[in-house]
């Protein structure tokens, strides 16, 4: 299936008309093609919304392009109650039935009425619906659950999985969703027969407009201030929609439930709600009057205004080591499948009580791998650990508590029923959630989703980050340097570093101290790359060429910490691509790496946070430290104790190869000395 060219979004309302002033708890429609979200639509009643989506699926239809109409009502209810009505089972004879019944004016409507008289054919009045809206009362329709009888499911398997799903059959009451299901599925009839569109899940999306059941409520957050919450939701629900490969939405929509319906993108929340999303330019902007900016309040701010910036492909579990999940994966299978005997013994059922204990062998064994056959009651089966147990065998006895004489096994009991087994699915159940989007997988992450039966998953593509050196006196190492020049470490170290967190690093080379230049190879490196990280020239300086020129291009925010080493990161965008702007000094680049710009590529690049593990240890060391700063000192563990580097300069590169992680020290001022505890973070706790 290809992939669509449009997608419209419409939060249904099953209420009279709204008037004239938009408002919330009304009609409103949502429009996205590509990259470009259209500015909502308001529709004041049904019947405005009806005409207005039928000229809009018009005017697609006639410009050639593919819609998906996502509505945010069930399609469907729960199992036996379409065929109880109509005779059927097909879903959609369910919605011209209601197209029939259904009399509907922008005043006036008869929903609770025809809930009633359901009500009375099926069950005598008194279910499957409940919750009268009306001031008189309704014959067959109770305002309340009392007496309530319901032949039906309270819910679709679908609103089971969805966290805070009303269920269908209450037809009033706030997040009540009936009414919407009685009134919207009346419209969705004629604009099905209307258009030819096909409906999913009930049928093949080949034709050119699909309609699909969307709550945005799973995916989209809460509204800005200022705006109308459904207006927000339509509006980022069809940007969310419309940024999915053709593969991802194929891999959506892959679902089979015939009668119920399903909702799209139940289980992969997290990769719509991460679907890439341009930054602001002023996503690095700091509040007004911020003129020191404390470590944590540095972090809290990336960590709130960064988001994912990748696409997503599907790759084999076993190529997936490593990778940032966008989806969640579900069990496909139990784990174990069946249940099995923990060791080496015998098999029977049920437990024994104290005393001797005789039971016959039958012929034969189970081993890891057999196919389960069964055993009589009274009698045993040798069985090897990990083999699933045959039919008649609960419960297995080791085979160092037993003796084998004449065809028979010879114990002492007790021995408690279901002892030495494993459970079906003790471990994971089918459908379990195994993996959330965010996590990047370790070897042992794929050895869940295989046990479960997961041969692909569905990953962020690896983050490209480039990494620029600026300034005149930098040469490469092996060239000659001049005078006053220095080798360039800064970029082999952050190439270096980048690759250990799991990005696909870029060499962007460097620049000398030359604001064209800079912006030259800014401009071509925005064009491959997702993210970059530069260093040197980030402070104010005459020659602090990269905060100039990201100021001058209008997207510039200069991060002045609270932190030793480091202090300033110039922060910025540049078409569209963020740049961390480090300083020039190896020891501050690398720490200010580790701590700000590691979290937030991890973001950029869909992953979770990621707080580096640090750990209480005695100090082998005496310092007395300022208030004002964190600081990060060069540390390594010996004999127990954080011993830390003999000189706290930013230059001295020695300490990066002699340290094995970083001793934290807060802002208050103190006073170290040996045996005080400190908090030493392991370079492996940052991903290096």
């Amino acid at each position: 299936m290809s992939g669509f060219d449009t997608v419209l979004m419409v939060d249904w309302s099953g209420g009279n008309d709204r008037g004239a002033v938009p408002k919330a708890d009304a009609i409103w429609a949502g429009v996205a093609r590509g990259e470009t979200v259209e500015d909502p639509v308001y529709l004041r009643n049904r019947k405005i919304a009806e005409d207005w989506i039928g000229a809009f699926l018009e005017d697609e239809l006639a410009a050639g392009r593919r819609v998906l109409a996502g509505f945010d009502f069930p399609f469907g209810y729960p199992t036996g109650f379409c065929a109880a009505l109509t005779g059927q089972g097909d879903p959609l004879a369910l919605w011209d039935w209601f197209a029939e019944q259904i009399d509907d004016a922008p005043d006036a409507n008869n929903r609770f009425d025809l809930a009633g008289q359901i009500n009375r054919d099926l069950v005598g009045g008194k279910g499957p619906f409940w919750a009268n809206g009306l001031k008189r009362d309704v014959p067959g329709l109770p305002r309340r659950k009392d007496g309530y009888v319901n032949p039906f499911p309270e819910r679709r398997l679908a609103e089971g999985q969805a966290k805070g799903a009303f269920t269908c059959w209450q037809m009033a009451g706030a997040g009540a969703v009936g009414s919407q299901v009685f009134m919207g599925l009346p419209v969705l009839s004629r604009l099905r027969r209307r258009f030819d569109a096909a409906v999913w899940p009930f049928e093949p999306l080949s034709a050119p407009i699909a309609i699909v059941e969307i709550w945005p409520s799973l995916t989209v957050g809460p509204a800005p201030s200022g705006t109308i919450k459904d207006a927000w939701q339509v509006a980022e629900i069809a940007r969310q929609v419309a940024a999915l490969s053709a593969e991802t939405l194929t891999q959506i929509l892959d679902v089979n439930a015939p009668e119920e319906g399903w909702i799209f993108g139940l289980g992969f929340e997290r990769l719509l709600r991460g679907t890439p999303a341009p930054l602001r330019n002023d996503c690095f902007a700091l509040p007004t009057g911020v003129h020191w900016t404390p470590v944590d309040e540095a972090m809290e701010l990336l960590r709130s205004r960064l988001s994912p910036v990748t696409g997503q492909e599907t790759v084999d579990t076993a190529d997936a080591l490593g990778r940032i999940s966008a989806a969640t994966s579900f069990a496909r299978r139990a784990n174990p499948p069946l249940p099995n005997t923990a060791v080496d013994g015998y098999g029977f059922a049920g437990g024994r009580p104290a005393g001797a204990q005789v039971l016959p062998l039958v012929q034969g064994r189970a081993a890891a791998g057999d196919a389960p056959g069964a055993v009589p009651a009274g009698q045993a089966i040798r069985v090897l650990t990990g083999a699933a147990l045959p039919a008649g065998v609960d419960t297995v006895i080791l085979q160092e508590d037993v003796t084998v004489r004449a065809g028979a096994i010879h114990f002492q009991g007790p021995i408690k029923a279901g002892a030495n087994t494993r459970k079906a699915g003790e471990d994971v159940v089918a459908g379990a959630e195994i993996l959330q989007a965010g996590r990047r997988m370790a070897a042992a992450d794929l050895a869940l989703l295989t046990a479960t039966g997961v041969s692909q998953v569905r990953v962020r593509k690896r983050l490209k980050v480039g990494v620029l050196s600026t300034g005149d006196e930098l040469v490469d190492a092996g060239q000659k340097a001049a005078p006053g020049q220095i080798f360039d470490a800064n970029r082999p170290m952050l190439l270096a570093m980048i690759r250990q967190f799991g990005h696909v690093p870029i060499d962007l080379g460097r620049v000398g101290d030359d604001a064209d230049a800079l912006r030259a190879r800014l401009d071509s490196a925005a064009n491959k790359v997702d993210a970059i990280v530069t260093s040197g020239g980030a402070s104010a300086g005459d020659e602090d060429h990269v905060s100039a020129v990201l100021d001058a291009a209008g997207a510039m925010a200069l991060w002045r910490i609270a932190i030793k080493p480091g202090r300033p990161l110039a922060l910025g965008m540049w078409q569209g691509v963020p740049v961390f702007g480090l300083p020039g000094n190896p020891v501050a680049a690398m720490v200010c790496t580790l701590i700000f710009a590691r979290p937030a590529l991890g973001l950029l690049a869909g992953a979770d946070w990621e707080e580096p593990q640090g750990f209480d240890v005695p100090a082998a060391f005496d310092k007395r430290k300022k208030a004002g700063r964190r600081e990060y000192l060069r540390a390594r563990i010996r004999a127990g104790r954080a011993e830390v580097f003999a000189s706290e300069g930013s230059g001295r590169i020695s300490g990066l190869s002699w340290a094995e992680g970083l001793v934290e020290l807060p802002e208050a001022a103190m006073q170290v000395s040996a045996g005080d505890v400190v908090r030493f973070i392991p370079f492996g706790s940052f991903g290096t």
